[in-house]
């Protein structure tokens, strides 16, 4: 790595890639890499805290110091619920400490000892198993961390709009504590509306209810799912408070924690649209210059990162996904359901994926979640066989390789793809905090666009935002 780019994300032994060992180069090694620093883009961002145990506990221990313990008495069981999203933020040691802070404050402020970490996943059912043994968080929660999965015994939840199903270990505390983050991720389908309310209807979910999220209701069906169970009585009843990591394009801005979920809903989506929205805004601007996508941290296709924003963003570069007036984004319909055998779509109005991106280049990833639209829609290079080998083993990837170029070294790739698309910027979604790395031409590129932007957005776009969401 050089001295003008970010350290990007550390790669994790993992049962869902290739090993730390196997990884001859990364993206941030290639000659032509430097960065940019949010700060530089856009220097009203707020300022990260440090990352480090220190300033997540003080942070979290200030946030909490605003809520009420006093319904719980000695004695009672308490459930605190994370997901596996958290733990891919800044290397996943904020999440974790996070998790340990709020079980030592709840131990202190009511003497209960019944205290437990119940960790959701996604489609990876094995993944919040491994960060629970790599933060050793088993070991901190005395025995009473559990992976918990959508397989497992669900409980039966009346809500507004019929009868939903949660998982029984994530409800079978007497109260629940609701940990998650601000991060922006899935914008394609949340649209920045109850965006912390998802786990109640993906990671505490049975997998009939979380399906509802990508398959049953479409994109955003998830939305009022989500909204529905956590408004629940049966819910209501358990819960205690919400804890939020705050996360920006600039790292991880300190902690936020309310005992009504909806007041720390609204400050949560107010910043969102305030801290990413001069972002994505700027990176529409790639539409005029396209790029090529090195994805190369832990994550599975769609949601490796490049400036705190997942892959399936930079989908949609060329469209506002922060406007409702739209109601569809290119990355909506990601999902192989909407496509047929020929690869068209099923739907009419579904738009393609952004011409402005030219190329990706799989160099490290993870597999478990649906591969296959992306090398249909976007010229793909694997780079060497034995990552290939952990998606030609993946039942959730289905074409995927066999719509990829093999190469044999990243080198290889790159040269390749500059070759085939004419194209010679490049984004390194690996995971990096505070920035992003990419090819020195594109940096040069988005600073002299970055006046016109954030003049758009203050003047234009954020007041329009915030009004569809009735937030004046």
């Amino acid at each position: 790595m050089n001295n003008s780019t970010i350290a990007p994300a550390a790669p994790i032994r993992s049962p869902y890639t290739i090993a730390p060992e196997d990884i001859a180069m990364r993206a941030v090694d290639l000659p032509e890499m430097t960065s940019v620093k949010m700060k530089e883009l856009f220097p009203e961002l707020e300022d990260a805290i440090p990352l480090t145990k220190e300033s997540i506990r003080k942070a979290a221990e200030n946030a909490l110091a605003g809520v009420d313990f006093s319904k719980v008495n000695p004695g009672d069981s308490v459930n605190i619920l994370a997901s596996h999203h958290g733990f891919t933020l800044a290397g996943g040691e904020p999440y974790a400490e996070l998790l340990r802070t709020i079980r030592d404050e709840v131990e202190k402020r009511t003497g209960t000892k019944d205290i437990r970490l119940r960790a959701g996943n996604g489609l990876r059912y094995r993944e919040s198993e491994l960060f629970i043994k790599k933060f050793k968080l088993d070991e901190y929660f005395h025995g009473k961390a559990k992976n918990v999965t959508p397989l497992m015994k669900g409980v039966p939840i009346q809500t507004k709009i019929g009868t939903l199903y949660g998982l029984s270990d994530v409800y079978d505390a007497k109260w629940i504590i609701h940990v998650h983050n601000t991060d922006v991720r899935e914008l394609h389908f949340h649209r920045v509306i109850d965006r912390i309310m998802k786990p109640f209807g993906m990671s505490y979910a049975r997998i009939e209810t979380r399906s509802t999220y990508h398959y049953n209701l479409g994109p955003r069906g998830g939305n009022f799912v989500a909204r529905s169970i956590y408004e629940s009585d049966f819910v209501q009843e358990k819960m205690l408070f919400s804890v939020m990591l705050k996360v920006s394009p600039n790292g991880i801005m300190g902690v936020d924690a309310d005992n009504d979920l909806f007041r720390l809903n609204e400050r949560s989506t107010r910043k969102m649209l305030e801290e990413y929205g001069k972002l994505i805004t700027l990176l529409n601007e790639l539409e005029d210059t396209g790029c090529i996508a090195v994805l190369d941290c832990h994550a599975p296709l769609s949601y490796v990162s490049a400036g705190g924003l997942i892959f399936a963003a930079f989908l949609q570069i060329g469209t506002d996904p922060f406007d409702l007036d739209h109601p569809v984004t290119p990355y909506s319909f990601y999902t192989e359901q909407c496509y047929d055998e020929h690869g068209k779509t099923n739907v009419e109005e579904v738009p393609k994926v952004s011409g402005a991106l030219k190329a990706m280049i799989n160099n490290y990833s993870c597999k478990g979640y649906p591969g296959g639209f992306f090398s249909a829609q976007i010229p793909s290079i694997i780079v060497g066989e034995k990552l290939k080998a952990v998606f030609d083993l993946d039942e959730q990837n289905a074409g995927y390789t066999k719509d990829s170029l093999i190469a044999p070294d990243l080198l290889t790739a790159v040269n390749l793809t500059m070759k085939m698309s004419g194209c010679r910027n490049l984004v390194a979604f690996d995971g990096a905090v505070g920035g992003i790395n990419m090819s020195r031409e594109l940096r040069e590129f988005l600073l002299e666009r970055v006046p016109a932007v954030r003049k758009k957005v203050d003047e234009e776009l954020m007041p329009k935002w915030l009004a569809q969401r009735n937030m004046v």
